[in-house]
């Protein structure tokens, strides 16, 4: 049986944000519980190799949902960066806003589809991506767009869930996500689908390899991946060549 949040025709984007839009006022709880809070150890080291040798930058966070990679930004590379925000699901932007009022934080939070970004090409230092790429009608074109708004010698860094090499990691992994995250789904959300979206996702998502092969056809240089914990979780990384 399909996930209802899923599809690969027209429908896949109004699905995506009417999921999003359902969980974003327990979003940021909901990845503390199932990751056990690692999911911030991830954004953060993300954060750090996109800011990498870098300073006052350009820094685009593409499906940013909630802010967190965008105040990651902020406090990584200091006042002379300007952070935007991208997502396509107003109740995440929303709740976004509001952090950053609290924090009395810098960064701009705008509307957008990461397949039609409204920016210019070559404008941006940093494009990144937290748990947004899997997502997209067409991660391919979405990679494509990156790399037009990239500006040369500008860095991409997307992380996601990985497909591990390893046959007994991949089992133990596939099993915690079928338990998990129905589980996730029904106790804060009232609905299994929510978080079984995840794996359901991932079952064509082409993961860290398949996405540094995306890469290097988009005509980023020196496009790679590093893995963690096994492989589960994965960080792309590429550059416009200069």
């Amino acid at each position: 049986m399909g996930n209802k949040y899923l599809s690969y025709d027209s429908q896949r984007a109004p699905k995506v944000r009417e999921m999003f839009a359902r969980l974003a006022e327990r979003y940021d709880l909901v990845n503390d519980v199932m990751s056990f809070g690692l999911h911030r150890r991830w954004k953060k080291e993300t954060v750090a190799i996109a800011a990498k040798g870098r300073r006052s930058l350009k820094w685009l966070d593409l499906c940013c949902g909630t802010g967190d990679i965008c105040f990651l930004a902020e406090e990584e590379t200091g006042e002379g960066t300007c952070v935007v925000g991208a997502d396509f699901t107003l109740p995440m932007l929303a709740v976004a806003r509001r952090r950053a009022r609290a924090g009395s934080r810098r960064a701009a939070f705008v509307q957008a589809d990461a397949l039609r970004l409204p920016f210019r090409d070559g404008t941006v230092d940093v494009v990144t991506v937290g748990y947004g790429l899997r997502n997209l009608a067409d991660p391919e074109a979405g990679v494509a767009e990156m790399r037009r708004v990239l500006a040369p010698g500008g860095r991409v860094v997307i992380l996601d869930f990985g497909k591990p090499d390893n046959r007994l990691a991949a089992s133990l992994y596939g099993a915690f996500l079928h338990t998990m995250m129905p589980a996730v789904g029904l106790l804060f959300h009232g609905d299994a689908d929510t978080y079984l979206y995840i794996p359901a996702s991932l079952e064509h998502y082409p993961a860290q390899r398949g996405v540094t092969e995306m890469m290097r056809r988009a005509g980023f240089a020196n496009a790679r991946y590093e893995n963690r914990m096994l492989g589960t979780m994965g960080i792309n990384i590429g550059e416009a060549p200069q």
